[in-house]
């Protein structure tokens, strides 16, 4: 699932992909609003921390199968 983030004050998104459910993200970011920081962790284990006061959105994409074949 892919998340574009969006800090205050700055041009750029951030954007990562994640093996998170969409609701997980959103339970994540709900947290991260009541507390201090938005803590996810990308497919390649990375770890994404952002501070909630700095959040501007968080865009949650569709959770979409792989497609196989020519056409994908």
């Amino acid at each position: 699932m892919e998340i574009r983030i969006g800090v205050q004050n700055v041009a750029r998104e951030i954007v990562i992909e994640t093996n998170l459910t969409g609701d997980e993200v959103a339970k994540a970011v709900a947290d991260a609003i009541a507390g201090a920081t938005l803590d996810l962790s990308d497919a390649k284990g990375r770890r994404i921390v952002v501070p909630s006061a700095s959040l501007g959105y968080v865009e949650i994409g569709e959770e979409s199968k792989r497609r196989v074949g020519f056409g994908a």
